[in-house]
């Protein structure tokens, strides 16, 4: 809702209801996140089924020490939290494109929380 707030040029101070501003837009429920969601499963799918150099750098690891602080968030954490597998099964799934389509397609199919 954040990022449409800021399409509309509406201020953080500003309470109008999420509704209203959905209305504003003419959209009926929220999906920039379903969206960026499903453009980023279908990504992995095309990266994993090619050999070249961005499988490289997405199964690769980097040598020497881990920086302080919390570890930052994986871009391949995204992947299994939204699928419900790990990485490597992923990645055996994305070999079959209609299976990871379908799996793709139930992983976004959900109605974002108000």
């Amino acid at each position: 809702m954040k990022c449409y707030r800021k399409i509309l040029r509406i201020p953080w101070t500003a309470r109008r209801p999420n509704q209203t501003i959905l209305q504003e837009l003419g959209m009926k429920e929220r999906q920039l996140l379903k969206n960026i969601k499903q453009l980023k499963l279908k990504y992995f799918g095309h990266v994993v089924r090619h050999n070249n150099l961005e499988k490289l750098c997405l199964e690769g690891a980097v040598e020497g020490r881990r920086g302080r602080g919390r570890p930052r968030r994986r871009w391949t954490q995204d992947i299994s939290d939204w699928l419900g597998f790990s990485v490597r099964e992923a990645s055996i799934l994305a070999q079959d494109r209609d299976g990871f389509r379908s799996a793709v397609w139930e992983a976004t199919s959900y109605k974002d929380p108000p």
